[in-house]
């Protein structure tokens, strides 16, 4: 075996353990098309043990008698250990993943707020007292966590998609198995030993790595498993709905996108085109709320498309581990190689290519140009195949019906941008555009306050904001008899 390539553990029940059965899967790294690391292939014996660890973790362990309190203090731990590790979590995730340095170096750290945020909410969910009409019948609610908790997260912007799943989960009471990508799990292997170096108690916190027909099956099957939060694709999302029906686990799916842009005859061209840019070409389109759908008034498009086109071909292609990268290669050869399919297929059903739409390089890495198409006919495959890469689909427009119809002709329904000056229009189209998530003169910006999450096949689930933790607990109604006198034989007629 390659002494240079790394060997990676799992972590269940606080400690760093192999596949029950010793297989291993492999890491490549998408600069070069080279194994870097190699991981436990997670049998259905490695995950029971996980789920297993979890739920005594719940009912017999430490964890489940910390308070609140005690809970949001240990979130907040997590954060100032996350903060401190996480340029080295950065260069893992550049190095298995492909994102820039540039881009891991800065939102790593950012994702300590989403913690922050909810150690702030872990002793704020508050029962209620009910003004019942029984006499003698006090009533009141409170809320407890709602059991082991499975998060599935692929491999882009795992930090971000496993943080709005994790921090809610724990700092209601509950415990996670956590199922990092078979493609590109190092990040959130690491992000184990943030766990173990705050001190989380032992099986609060799981991670498990293998593949989705046997690891991720086991998990959303698991008896003991009582939600399941998932991100991803949506053939992966109906086999874990057809597997919640075992166990009836709460589930919810944060999906695909193929999100429009809409830019009006009075926006500004500068803007829209770097949001543009910002939207399709940052993380090589690898987002699922890339906006990969551009439709702009008949009055601007040239200058728009035009304008992009000049910033594309100022992108810097390059190795994500330089600072000076603006894009590095897609995650893995599959990305890559449905990309070149699915465009062919478009240029041969009549789009046109305004840029790029070719491999970057010669070398080993997975590199795509950032790419423009026209398309006159909406009934294009560029239209509606969510690349996950950088290429855009361009249309023009020339009333604001038309720019709604366009835009609500996918069964995605993630994101939108609207670009305009005009107020009413903007607010206008904030309810007329189907989207979970709307951006007004801007585009791509999260925050641990904001919700997120789409409609239809983009999914059925909103992470982040404090509403989610509602999703992590669940009611129970309390009925206490404040009488002094025994209830009436239910069997003695008056």
């Amino acid at each position: 075996m390659n002494s240079g390539i790394e060997s990676l553990s799992m972590y269940i029940d606080g400690e760093w353990v192999a596949s029950s059965d010793g297989s291993m899967l492999e890491s490549i790294n998408p600069t070069t098309g080279e194994i870097w690391a190699r991981f436990p292939d997670a049998t259905a014996e490695d995950v029971d043990r996980a789920v297993e660890a979890a739920h005594k973790a719940m009912t017999a362990g430490p964890w489940a008698g910390y308070s609140a309190s005690q809970r949001g203090k240990a979130l907040y731990r997590i954060a100032e250990v996350l903060a401190e590790q996480a340029d080295r979590i950065a260069s893992l995730e550049t190095k298995d993943t492909g994102k820039l340095i540039r881009e891991t170096g800065a939102q790593v750290p950012y994702i300590a707020e989403f913690y922050r945020y909810f150690a702030g909410l872990a002793d704020k969910q508050e029962g209620q007292t009910l003004p019942i009409d029984k006499p003698n019948q006090f009533v009141f609610t409170i809320r407890e966590p709602i059991g082991v908790c499975a998060a599935i997260v692929p491999w882009n912007s795992q930090m971000f998609l496993s943080a709005v799943k994790i921090a809610p989960a724990l700092a209601a009471g509950n415990a996670i198995v956590l199922k990092a990508s078979e493609h590109a799990p190092a990040p959130l292997l690491a992000l184990a030993q943030v766990m173990h170096d705050a001190g989380i108690p032992r099986g609060v916190f799981n991670v498990v790595t293998g593949s989705g027909p046997v690891c991720g099956s086991a998990l959303t099957k698991h008896p003991r498993v009582a939600r399941i939060a998932f991100t991803g694709g949506a053939s992966a999302a109906r086999e874990i709905v057809r597997n919640s029906a075992e166990n009836f686990a709460v589930t919810t799916l944060e999906l695909g996108g193929k999100s429009p842009i809409l830019i009006f005859n009075d926006a500004d061209v500068e803007n829209a085109a770097n949001s543009i840019v910002s939207a399709i070409f940052a993380a090589s389109g690898q987002s699922c709320v890339a906006g990969s759908r551009v439709y702009v008034h008949q009055a601007l498009y040239d200058k728009v498309i035009s304008a992009v086109a000049t910033k594309a071909e100022t992108i810097r292609i390059g190795d994500p581990s330089d600072a000076a990268t603006e894009m590095g290669p897609l995650a893995t050869l599959a990305q890559l190689t449905s990309t070149e399919r699915v465009l062919n297929g478009a240029l041969q059903k009549g789009a046109v290519l305004r840029y790029g739409g070719h491999r970057h390089g010669s070398g080993k890495g997975y590199f795509f140009t950032p790419t423009i198409l026209e398309c006159r006919d909406h009934d294009n495959p560029a239209v509606h195949h969510e690349f996950f890469s950088p290429v855009l689909s361009t249309f023009s427009f020339s009333t604001e019906e038309q720019a709604i119809s366009l835009a609500n002709d996918s069964e995605y329904s993630l994101a939108a941008g609207i670009f305009t000056r005009d107020g009413g229009r903007a607010l206008r189209l904030m309810r007329a555009v189907h989207a979970g998530t709307v951006f007004i003169n801007s585009y791509r910006a999260i925050s641990p306050l904001a919700a997120f999450g789409g409609f239809g096949k983009s999914g059925a689930a909103r992470e982040g904001g404090h509403e989610s933790m509602l999703d992590y607990s669940r009611p129970k109604t309390v009925w206490y008899n404040t009488s002094s006198d025994p209830i009436p034989d239910p069997f003695v007629m008056r």
